[in-house]
């Protein structure tokens, strides 16, 4: 085994940031918004929520991951629930929660303000983000975290291929880095399979398209917030 600092890569919605809360506020705006339809259709709110959530499992082929391809995915939800018969000022409102999303101010959780500078100043620290590209730089800018860490990386998705190569155009060991998220199908078991180590950070709303088992791995780690993760690092460097 190669010895020497850990390559440390950090992931972004809901592990950095609140993130899930920004999309479950918009549903519910969406919901709203196709109230009088609801009443007249006999729609309940499963029934939207799933309609939903199908309409977004159909469109990340086609959109891929963020907030544009959820807007999206909502008006065109509404469209079909309705027949078509959706007004333009409803529309307006699910439009209007986008905007909210995508302006909303970014929130850090627990610990990050304090923890991810500090190890950005003695290890490599990299963002690795997927989703829309403007959206996700423009969180990272707002978060006031672009500027600490060695780089920040928006893909496409995060599989062992993506990975790979990423660590590879940088020079690093899988052995030597370490992911840190709050999804398990992500963050956590692409990283395993490289030979990495990997750190799971749950988050209270987990994101259903990212939902997978956490396996028993003895390079797997758990921790309730990103306060404790600087002496996981240390820990695992000694080790």
């Amino acid at each position: 085994m190669t010895t020497g600092k850990l390559t440390i890569g950090l992931d972004a919605d809901d592990t950095l940031w609140h993130n899930e809360s920004r999309f479950i506020a918009a549903q519910d705006i969406m919901r709203e918004a196709l109230g009088p339809w609801s009443e007249r259709l006999g729609l309940s709110s499963t029934d939207i929520d799933d309609r939903l959530q199908s309409k977004e499992t159909t469109n990340l082929a086609r959109y891929g991951y963020g907030a544009k391809g959820f807007i999206l995915s909502m008006i065109e939800t509404a469209v079909e629930l309705t027949h078509g018969e959706i007004s333009g000022h409803a529309i307006e409102q699910i439009l209007n929660a986008g905007h909210w999303m995508l302006d909303h101010p970014v929130e850090l959780l627990p610990g990050v303000a304090d923890v991810v500078p500090a190890l950005a100043a003695t290890h490599t620290v990299i963002i690795i983000t997927k989703g829309d590209l403007w959206d996700q730089e423009a969180k990272v800018a707002r978060s006031g975290l672009g500027d600490v860490v060695a780089g920040v990386e928006v893909v496409a998705k995060k599989d062992g291929a993506t990975y790979q190569r990423l660590l590879e155009r940088r020079g690093v060991d899988p052995d030597r880095f370490v992911m840190v998220g709050n999804s398990v199908k992500s963050d956590i078991i692409p990283v395993l399979d490289l030979g990495g180590y990997a750190v799971y950070v749950p988050h209270e709303f987990g994101w259903v398209h990212e939902q997978a088992e956490l396996p028993h791995h003895h390079r797997l780690f758990e921790l309730s917030t990103m306060e404790s993760l600087g002496s996981l690092i240390t820990h695992l460097e000694a080790d």
